[in-house]
C-alpha cells in the first residue's frame, strides 16, 4: 500500500482534521478498490490455500477457522470487520464456543484470535482494508497471556514409582506388545510421533544412544516428517533400555528379517509401516485405564501419553539436572519454552537453590 505524508500545519486541529481527511480519502480508495461483496471467507479461503507451511500445522488454521471463525464471522465483508465485532467474537466463543455449547478455553480463543490477526494482515497488504482491527488488541480484547496460563489445565505426571508400577503391570500381567514403546517415551522423553518414526539404524547399542531424526505425520499417514524443531537431536539412554529394544528387536526378527533390518520402523506395525499417532494414543487410554482398575485408581492417576513425556522432564528437573539438558533431551528449540512448561518444577529448584545457598553460608553444607 502507497504511503504519503503531508506537514506545514500550524496547529494540532488542523493536523486533525488533516488526518481525517486523508483517512476518509484512503477509505474511498479501498472501497472503490476491494471486490463488492468480498467476505472474511472468500478471503480466507485464498489465504489458507496459499499457506507454505507443515500439512499439520495447515490442517490445524483449516479447523480452527472452520469451527470457530467461519460460523461467526464467515459471511461479514471484509472491510467490515471491527474491533467491536471481533470483541464480541471473542466472548461469545469464551462462553459456549466449544463442543455441545461448552465454553472454549483462553488458549484456543488466543489462538483463533492469530489467526483471524494474519489473515485480516493480508488482506491489508493487499490493500483491501485500511488496517487490521485485530491488531488493535485494547479494543478487540482478545485472551491475555495470563489467562492462558490461569485457564491451563494442571499438568499431569507420574512419578517414578508410578511410572515403575505401570510398566511391571503392562509387561508382567497385560503382557503388552508395546511395552517396550511405552518404556522409550518414559525414559527418553520424547514425543509420540518421533518414538514412532524411530528406525533401528537410529540405535547405537553399544554407546547407548538414540538420534531422533524424524516424527511420524499425523495428516499423511504412513509418512514420516522433520521434528517439531526441524532438528536432529542424540538422547542418552540406560541399560534398561538398550537391552528392551535388543529383545524387542529379535521378537520383531523373528516374525520377519525385514522388521529388523537398519532401515525398519522400530515400532511400526507387522507390514512395517509407520503406525497413525492417533492409534498409539488410543492404545494408550486403553491400558491406562485397565492398571487403574487394576492398580487402584489413587494409586495411579490418568494421564495422557504426552503425560510420559512431561514426567520424564519433571523428574529430571526435581533431580537437580540442568535445564539445558532437559531442553535438548526434550528437543525444545529454545531453553526458554523448558522454562515456561516447568515453571512449577524450577519455582520448587529456587527453594532449593536458597537452602542449599543458606547451607554454604552457615557453614553446614
Amino acid at each position: 500500500m502507497k504511503r504519503t505524508s503531508r506537514g506545514g500545519y500550524t496547529t494540532a486541529d488542523e493536523a486533525d482534521e488533516g488526518l481525517r481527511d486523508a483517512l476518509a480519502r484512503l477509505k474511498q480508495r479501498l472501497a472503490a478498490a476491494t471486490p463488492k461483496g468480498l467476505t472474511l471467507d472468500s478471503f480466507a479461503a485464498e489465504w489458507l490455500d496459499g499457506l507454505d507451511v507443515a500439512p499439520s500445522t495447515e490442517a490445524g488454521y483449516r479447523r480452527q477457522y472452520r469451527l470457530y471463525v467461519s460460523p461467526q464471522i464467515g459471511t461479514v465483508l471484509i472491510d467490515s470487520i471491527t474491533t467491536t465485532r471481533l470483541r464480541k467474537l471473542y466472548r461469545e466463543l469464551r462462553k459456549s464456543g466449544g463442543k455441545d455449547g461448552a465454553p472454549l478455553s483462553a488458549n484456543t480463543v488466543r489462538k483463533v484470535h492469530v489467526l483471524i490477526g494474519a489473515i485480516l494482515d493480508s488482506a491489508m497488504d493487499d490493500g483491501l482494508i485500511a488496517s487490521n482491527p485485530a491488531r488493535r488488541t485494547k479494543l478487540a480484547k482478545p485472551p491475555t497471556g495470563r489467562q492462558v496460563r490461569e485457564g491451563a489445565p494442571e499438568m499431569a505426571t507420574w512419578n517414578a514409582e508410578q511410572i515403575n508400577a505401570f510398566m511391571a503391570w503392562d509387561r508382567d500381567t497385560y503382557r503388552d506388545e508395546h511395552f517396550t514403546f511405552w518404556l522409550v517415551l518414559a525414559r527418553t522423553g520424547m514425543r509420540r510421533s518421533e518414538g514412532l518414526a524411530l528406525r533401528w539404524s537410529d540405535v547405537d547399542m553399544k554407546r547407548r544412544r538414540i538420534s531422533v531424526r524424524r516424527a511420524a505425520d499425523t495428516i499423511n499417514i504412513g509418512a514420516t516428517k522433520a521434528t517439531k524443531s526441524g532438528k536432529a537431536r542424540v538422547i542418552d539412554v540406560d541399560d534398561e533400555i538398550i537391552s528392551a529394544l535388543k529383545a524387542w528387536k529379535a521378537l520383531r526378527g523373528s516374525l520377519s528379517l525385514d522388521l529388523a533390518r537398519s532401515d525398519s520402523t522400530i515400532f511400526g506395525n507387522d507390514e512395517g509401516g509407520v503406525i497413525n499417532p492417533n492409534r498409539a494414543t488410543m492404545r494408550w487410554s486403553v491400558r491406562v485405564a485397565a492398571a487403574r482398575k487394576t492398580l487402584g485408581e489413587d494409586a495411579l492417576p490418568a494421564i495422557p501419553l504426552h503425560g510420559l513425556r512431561h514426567s520424564h522432564a519433571t523428574m529430571l528437573l526435581q533431580a537437580g539436572v540442568h535445564p539445558r539438558v532437559v531442553q535438548e533431551r526434550l528437543g525444545h528449540a529454545d531453553i526458554s519454552i523448558t522454562l515456561g512448561v516447568y515453571s512449577h518444577v524450577t519455582e520448587t529448584m529456587q527453594r532449593d537453590a536458597v537452602d542449599r545457598l543458606a547451607q554454604i553460608f552457615s557453614g553446614t553444607a
